[in-house]
């Protein structure tokens, strides 16, 4: 009989063990599963568009304003990314599909892009001005009748330069990226182009382009940090919250001020 109870103690033993293994083992503190793999964040930018975001030749490394607000607040909150500079339309349509978690790209916060994305926070305000040669006579909007504008593409110089060509008289080019559409605007393809103010003065400035910007700033609007509407609300929050963190700590300014602002 005490034969057939240890040979039931042992056969229960066993059990007890199989079935604390099928339910998974506990951590070394014995009140918390083991911790997932973080997820790594996939955010889409634009490749050039500085001082935004550009590629650095020195360094074949891809730098700028938003460049070092992401890494800023990603290390204040504590989450891991990976940037993929595929020029500014791509950016948008790779949040859009699904290949992106979230785009950083100078991205104007506008009602009509809240329709399609969840936006941070606006980060940095800019507007847009009109570019033209260094030797033109185009002083403002009113003299670009019967001209050819360049603009580039799905972005805010673009969408007000065609809803007020018709009023001014002008046609409308649209190029990939603003380095083309400067080109194009020096060797006299286009006679002027609109730009976000901030990039087109740094352009000019840090690239001696034979340009000049003439008006005044349009448009004047924060730029945000979005994500496909409906979806990472957690990243859009952690944004936020490292956004508020490196502004009230100085990191926020320390960047703006290596880049001249």
């Amino acid at each position: 009989m005490k034969s057939f109870k240890r040979i039931a103690a042992i056969l229960l033993a066993v059990l007890m063990a199989a079935s604390l293994f099928a339910c998974g083992a506990k951590t070394e503190g014995g009140d918390k599963p083991a911790p997932e793999t973080a997820k790594k964040y996939v955010i889409a930018s634009d490749n050039a568009f500085a001082p935004f975001e550009y590629l650095d030749t020195d360094t074949n490394q891809y730098v700028g304003i938003d460049m070092d607000i992401l890494a800023a607040i990603a290390e204040d909150q504590k989450f891991d990314y990976e940037v993929q500079n595929v020029g500014f339309d791509a950016a948008l349509n790779q949040v859009q599909s699904g290949q992106a978690d979230a785009v950083i790209a100078g991205m104007t916060i506008t009602d009509e892009r809240r329709l399609t994305f969840d936006f941070s926070d606006g980060y940095f305000d800019a507007g847009q001005i009109l570019v033209v040669p260094a030797n033109s006579e185009i002083k403002s909007i009113e003299d670009l009748k019967g001209a050819n504008v360049a603009v580039k593409i799905s972005t805010q110089g673009a969408d007000y330069a065609q809803s007020v060509a018709e009023q001014y008289g002008f046609t409308v080019t649209t190029y990939e990226d603003s380095p083309t559409m400067y080109q194009a605007v020096i060797q006299g393809t286009n006679a002027a182009c609109f730009e976000d103010d901030p990039v087109a003065r740094y352009s000019i400035q840090s690239q001696h382009l034979e340009l000049k910007v003439v008006g005044d700033v349009i448009n004047a609007k924060p730029y945000g940090f979005a994500a496909k509407l409906g979806e990472n609300a957690e990243l859009i929050s952690m944004f936020n919250t490292g956004l508020a963190n490196i502004k009230a700590n100085g990191v926020y300014d320390q960047i703006l001020a290596k880049y001249g602002y």
